[in-house]
């Protein structure tokens, strides 16, 4: 009789998703994208697979109330190529706040979810705005504070 403990691998569709709300605002950006990419891959919860997307989804608010320390918003640009021969584009973070505070966000977190196609169905669940207003109410998202 074989008593060894069996590792559990978990489906996707046999874990509930939970939706959160987290408010951004006078958050710093590095710190909370790294929270935000630790719920969306589903390490907070005891049964973790890593090959496997059983996350929760994210809503972020007020967006546009996040920030960076020190020099940071004067130094930071994000780039992009557009996969032509003198492609790379450039765009301040200064610039990006204010036009596209959602594209920000979103940027950082990507950054720290695994850059296969399962970071990209991962990327899914995360739900950013600019303002303190969200369409998702009928989810009824608990709010999470860091």
């Amino acid at each position: 009789m074989d008593t060894s403990p069996k590792t559990i691998f978990v489906k996707p569709e046999d874990v509930e998703k939970k939706w959160y709300l987290v408010d951004a605002e006078g958050k710093t950006l590095g710190r909370l994208a790294s929270q935000i990419a630790r719920v969306l891959r589903g390490k907070h919860k005891p049964v973790f697979t890593p090959n496997a997307d059983l996350g929760d989804f994210v809503v972020v608010i007020n967006a546009e109330k996040i920030k960076l320390t020190g020099k940071r918003p004067e130094l930071k640009e994000l780039y992009h190529n557009t996969g032509y021969p003198g492609g790379a584009r450039f765009e301040s973070f200064r610039e990006l706040i204010k036009t596209k505070p959602e594209t920000v966000m979103e940027h950082a977190v990507r950054g720290m979810l695994p850059h296969n196609r399962l970071g990209r169905r991962i990327i899914r669940k995360l739900k950013v705005y600019r303002g303190a207003t969200h369409p998702h109410a009928a989810q009824s998202p608990q709010p999470m504070s860091f």
